[in-house]
């Protein structure tokens, strides 16, 4: 079965960050997990299929008479902190293990939430009349799975077809983490960076800076002062994944094996810097043209 096509922005926060102690369901699940991230991505499509499927049952993770499964609390990807890279000394990670829990009822009720606001009134109302249900309701069971979080925000940002371009600006080039496997279809198929928050708020807020500057409060510089702002929620001493996810289903080996993404936006940044205008022109229209050919995909599904 297909991945979804979609993109990843994930926080690993230090297990004790999630309570003193944590919750012994999730002291459990961390013992045990041993999900990778395109694991979780299935697990994540087949919770929402199976709600899909049920009348009873508006939510992934969620059980027929709305309460939160247990599979919410116990659904984590668990990482180790040797296995993120630092840029320096001075950067610190947490010296345990750096847990993301998936979190999938409450990314859906959000997601839910927001579609409802802005799609046509008449589709709304089938999506709504599929499962018998009111705007009311659906509020009302969006805020309780909102409740459920285990901080003050998700762990997890996704993208359908794209990745943010302002995403990039986080990690280091030269990090980046891939397997071809054996084509587009292989279940391990992966494109991956990953970042201490000390980097990935540095290199941030920098960025910020220098795209406000040239550009003013323009799509980019917003996408990056909410990045910014989620990011600073989170345990300072957390890990940061910036991922293709199902996007590298999309892409044929030669062209993801060049893939030159992240080091396009920094070459942005660069000439930002030198107020070099020409080659942020040039820059940005070969990224334009790369993820504008993925993008346009969503029109033939």
């Amino acid at each position: 079965m297909l991945r979804p096509f979609a993109a990843y922005l994930r926080v690993y926060e230090p297990l004790s960050s999630f309570g003193d102690p944590p919750d012994d369901a999730l002291l459990e699940a961390v013992e045990r997990s041993e999900m990778t991230p395109n694991e979780a991505i299935a697990r994540e499509q087949w919770l929402w299929l199976k709600s899909q499927v049920s009348r009873a049952v508006t939510l992934p993770a969620e059980t027929p008479d709305g309460r939160v499964d247990l599979s919410f609390f116990t659904d984590v990807l668990v990482l180790d902190p040797g296995e993120v890279p630092l840029s320096d000394e001075s950067v610190e990670l947490a010296m345990e293990a750096l847990v993301c829990p998936m979190e999938v009822r409450a990314r859906s009720a959000a997601a839910l939430s927001s579609f409802l606001d802005d799609a046509p009134p008449a589709l709304a109302s089938e999506v709504l009349d599929a499962k018998g249900l009111t705007p009311e309701a659906v509020k009302s069971q969006s805020s309780a799975a909102l409740r459920d979080l285990y901080g003050s925000t998700m762990h997890i940002l996704s993208t359908n077809w794209t990745v943010p371009l302002p995403w990039f600006t986080i990690v280091d080039p030269d990090e980046r983490r891939i397997v071809l496997g054996t084509g587009p279809s292989d279940p391990i198929r992966e494109v991956s960076w990953r970042v201490a928050m000390g980097d990935a708020l540095e290199r941030i807020t920098e960025a910020e800076e220098l795209v406000r500057e040239a550009l003013g409060d323009t799509g980019p510089t917003r996408i990056l002062a909410e990045t910014s702002k989620w990011l600073s929620s989170f345990h300072p001493h957390s890990a940061v994944e910036l991922d293709y996810g199902g996007l590298v289903q999309l892409i044929e080996d030669p062209v993801l094996a060049t893939d030159t993404s992240a080091d396009e936006v920094h070459a942005i940044l660069d000439a930002l810097r030198r107020e070099a205008v020409e080659e942020v022109a040039e820059a940005f229209e070969n990224l334009r043209d790369y993820w504008g050919d993925l993008a346009s995909r969503e029109r033939f599904n």
